[in-house]
């Protein structure tokens, strides 16, 4: 992975649509079943709205009925960092782009295998380029 990306929350603003900003920068959550990505069938990667940074490939992409593109791997190489989050009264994992400290979505342990994880994204966080 090349270098973390440090900017000004000005910088951001005017590179990034509000409802990008809210959820990568101030860790909001779009409302689920809104995002196009959540029905992508594409293959391809998903990227960093924020970076451009490959966050996942759309081969470990499937439907959890949560409302939000799900996966249950990241790329390898170090894509996304995770840290505890402890908001909203409850114990959760924070998924974050290792690149640009974007907040990406949480992880869930109830996915299917082979890891079992649930990496439930929210879609304004994320970028699809198809593979051709």
């Amino acid at each position: 992975m090349s270098t973390k990306i440090e900017k000004s929350d000005a910088e951001w603003q005017t590179e990034l649509d509000p409802l990008q900003h809210h959820v990568l920068r101030n860790h909001g959550t779009e409302r689920p079943f809104t995002s196009p990505l959540n029905n992508e069938k594409r293959k391809g990667i998903f990227r960093c709205a924020g970076c451009g940074e490959p966050l996942f490939d759309s081969s470990t992409k499937y439907e959890s009925g949560s409302g939000w593109p799900s996966f249950w791997a990241p790329m390898s190489g170090g894509a996304v960092d995770t840290t505890s989050d402890i908001s909203h009264g409850m114990v959760r994992t924070e998924v974050t782009c290792a690149k640009c400290g974007g907040h990406l979505g949480h992880v869930f342990p109830d996915g299917p295998q082979p890891t079992g994880d649930r990496y439930c994204m929210n879609g304004a966080a994320l970028k699809f380029e198809e593979k051709k």
